[in-house]
C-alpha cells in the first residue's frame, strides 16, 4: 500500500492506495504554525487499523515551499559569487546580503585568477552580525570545475548553518539562472527544514519504516533526505502533483489541457500523448528565472474562494482569496457561494451564500439570481481563458515534452481534464464555452495526493570529458576520473549511464522504475595550430518522468 499526502497553503489532502484504487481519501486544514500536527492528523485518519508495516511508500507533495516565495516570506541569505571577467555579478543581485569576491575559472574548467581568502572573511563577519543562517556560493564555471567554491565552503562552513554550492544544485552553465538557483534553495530551506522534522516526526511516532519520498517540480520524486540538500526542487510541487494525477486518466495520442482548480489558485497544464510538457531551462517566476527543472505549469488566482468584488461597475473574480465562502462562514462573497445560490453545489448554509449575492446584486441593480449566474459564468469564462492564453504562449515557443523535443509542433487541445475540489461543479459550464470535452478526474478532489503518490523518482546527471586535460566529470555528483586520448562516445554514455543509476538508487529509486534516456549528447574536436589535441564530450542523461509500475487507478 502507499500512502500521497499533498500539503497546501490551506488543506492538507491524503490518499491510500492499494494495487488497483484508493481505499481511504482525507481533506485537513493546514496549521502552517503547526505542521506536526496537520501531517499526523493526515496519518492518523488514514491508517486507523492499518499496520504500518503494510505501508511500502510514503510520497508527500507540498505547495508551502512555494507560497512562501509568492508571498515574499523567506529568510534573508547570503550569496558569494565568484564571477570573473566578461560578466558584472551584480547585474543577478539576490537579497540585500550579496558578496561579489575575487577568483576565476575559465569554460574549461582550469584556474585563472585564485580565490583571496581575507575577502571571503570578511564578507562572512558583515553577514554572521546581520544574523544570516543560510549561505549560498556561486561559481561562473563551477560545473567544469567547483575548487573555488568548495575552497569558499571551507573558509565558511564553522559560521553558517548550511551552505549551498552552485555545483551541487545544477550541472548546467547559466550563470545567472544558477545564482537564482542557490538563492531559492537557500531561502526556503528554513521552511522545508519545519515540514521535515514534522514529517519524519510523525513518522518515527507512527511506527512507519517505509521509504519516504517527497515530488519534486519535474514531475518525479527524491528521498526526504535528500530534500534537504535540493529544497528548492520542491517549488511548484503541489501543480506537478496536479498533472501526475490526471496522466492514469488521460487518452493516447491527444492534447489536453489540465486544469486543477482550487480555492485560491487555479493550475493550468498540457499534456501530449500522455507526456506532460516541460520548462526546457528551469523554473522562472518573477525575477527568479532558475535552473530547478520543471514541468511546464502555471498558476492563476482564481477558485472557488477567490474574492468577489465590483471594480469600475462590472463583476471581477480574484486574485485574492479572503478566507473561505460566506457559506461555510467567510466575510466575502465568492464563486461558491454563487454555485450554491444557483444550486449547482449542495453544501454550506445557502442563507449565507443569498447574502453574498445579494450584495453583490445591489451594487449592480440586478437580482441575485443574476448575480451568482453572471459570478459563476465570468469566473468558468475567466479560467477557459486563461488556458486559451497558456496554449497561444506555449505555441509561440518550441514545445518540450519529459520525453522530447517537438519541433514545429502546435498544441492543439482536443480533451480538458478538471482536477479540484470544484472541478465537477464546473465541468458541463467549462465544457459549453471553451467548446472542448471537459472531463473530471475521478476523486478530483484528492488528485494532487494522489498523483504524488504515482509518481516515479526522477533525477538527471550532466557528464564532462577533455580527452586533452585527461578527466571525465560530474561535480554534481563528486565524480573525477582520469581518460586517455582514446576515449570515445561510448565511453562517455556507459559512464553517464553508472552514474545515473547510482545517483537514482540513492534518490530513492527501485530498479524496476528506471528508464533511463539521452537528453544531450556535444562532442567537439580541440584543434590548435590545425593540428588535433583532443575531444570534449558532454553529456546528459535523466530517469523519465512518470508513474510507478504495479498500480493501475485509470477510470
Amino acid at each position: 500500500m502507499i500512502i500521497g499526502l499533498d500539503v497546501g497553503g490551506t488543506h492538507a489532502d491524503a490518499v491510500l492506495l492499494s494495487d488497483k484504487k484508493v481505499e481511504r481519501s482525507i481533506k485537513v486544514p493546514t496549521d502552517t504554525s503547526n505542521l506536526f500536527n496537520t501531517v499526523l492528523t493526515c496519518f492518523n485518519l488514514l491508517l486507523e487499523n492499518i499496520k504500518p508495516q503494510l505501508i511500502q511508500r510514503v510520497v508527500i507533495s507540498t505547495t508551502l515551499t512555494t507560497n512562501s516565495v509568492v508571498q515574499k516570506n523567506i529568510d534573508p541569505v547570503g550569496i558569494i559569487v565568484s564571477a570573473g571577467p566578461g560578466i558584472d555579478p551584480d547585474n543577478f543581485r539576490r537579497g540585500n546580503h550579496y558578496y561579489p569576491v575575487s577568483g576565476s575559472i575559465d569554460h574549461r574548467g582550469r584556474e585563472i585568477k585564485p580565490i583571496i581568502h581575507g575577502e571571503i572573511e570578511a564578507a562572512a563577519e558583515k553577514m554572521k552580525k546581520d544574523g544570516i543562517k543560510y549561505i549560498g556560493v556561486i561559481g561562473k564555471f563551477s560545473p567544469r570545475n567547483p575548487s573555488h567554491e568548495i575552497t569558499i565552503h571551507s573558509i565558511l562552513k564553522h559560521h553558517f548553518d548550511t551552505i549551498f554550492m552552485g555545483h551541487k544544485v545544477s550541472g548546467k552553465l547559466n550563470f545567472p539562472r544558477r545564482i537564482a538557483t542557490v538563492y531559492l534553495n537557500a531561502a526556503v530551506f528554513s521552511m522545508h527544514k519545519n515540514f521535515f522534522n514534522a514529517v519524519t516526526d510523525t513518522l518515527k511516532q507512527k511506527g512507519l519504516t517505509a521509504p519516504i519520498q517527497i515530488l519534486k517540480a519535474d514531475g518525479g520524486t527524491m528521498n526526504l533526505h535528500t530534500s534537504m540538500e535540493f529544497p528548492g526542487q520542491t517549488i511548484l510541487s503541489g501543480p506537478a502533483a496536479s498533472v501526475m494525477g490526471a496522466i492514469p486518466h488521460a487518452p493516447d495520442d491527444k492534447d489536453i489541457l489540465v486544469l486543477d482548480i482550487g480555492g485560491t489558485t487555479t493550475d493550468l497544464a498540457v499534456m501530449v500523448n500522455k507526456a506532460p510538457l516541460l520548462e526546457p531551462v528551469g523554473i522562472g517566476r518573477g525575477k527568479h528565472k532558475s535552473l530547478i527543472r520543471a514541468l511546464h505549469t502555471t498558476s492563476k488566482g482564481i477558485g472557488g474562494d477567490s474574492e468577489v468584488t465590483i471594480k469600475r461597475g462590472a463583476i471581477a473574480i480574484g486574485p485574492d482569496r479572503k478566507g473561505p465562502a460566506m457559506a461555510f462562514g467567510g466575510n466575502t462573497p465568492t464563486p461558491t457561494d454563487a454555485m450554491i445560490y444557483l444550486g449547482i453545489m449542495d453544501a454550506g448554509d445557502k442563507s449565507l451564500a443569498e447574502k453574498g449575492m445579494a450584495q453583490i446584486a445591489s451594487k449592480l441593480e440586478i437580482s441575485p439570481q443574476q448575480a451568482a449566474e453572471a459570478i459563476f459564468t465570468k469566473t468558468c469564462s475567466k479560467i477557459v481563458e486563461l488556458t486559451r492564453k497558456m496554449v497561444e504562449r506555449i505555441n509561440s515557443k518550441p514545445v518540450y515534452t519529459v520525453h522530447e523535443f517537438l519541433e514545429g509542433y502546435k498544441i492543439n487541445p482536443q480533451q480538458i481534464l478538471l482536477l479540484g475540489g470544484p472541478a465537477p461543479f464546473m465541468a458541463a459550464r467549462i465544457e459549453e464555452i471553451s467548446g472542448i470535452k471537459t472531463t473530471v478526474v475521478p476523486m478530483s478532489s484528492v488528485a494532487n495526493a494522489i498523483g504524488a503518490a504515482l509518481a516515479r523518482t526522477t533525477c538527471e546527471i550532466s557528464l564532462l570529458a577533455d580527452t586533452e586535460q585527461g578527466i571525465e566529470s560530474a561535480p554534481e555528483e563528486n565524480y573525477t576520473e582520469t581518460i586517455t586520448r582514446n576515449y570515445r562516445k561510448d565511453d562517455a554514455m556507459k559512464t553517464a549511464q553508472k552514474l545515473l543509476e547510482k545517483k537514482a538508487i540513492q534518490s530513492g529509486a527501485i530498479e524496476e522504475n528506471l528508464e533511463l534516456e539521452l537528453t544531450e549528447f556535444q562532442e567537439f574536436n580541440i584543434v590548435r595550430r590545425f593540428s588535433l589535441q583532443g575531444k570534449i564530450f558532454r553529456v546528459k542523461m535523466q530517469v523519465k518522468p512518470g508513474l510507478i509500475k504495479g498500480f493501475s487507478l485509470a477510470s
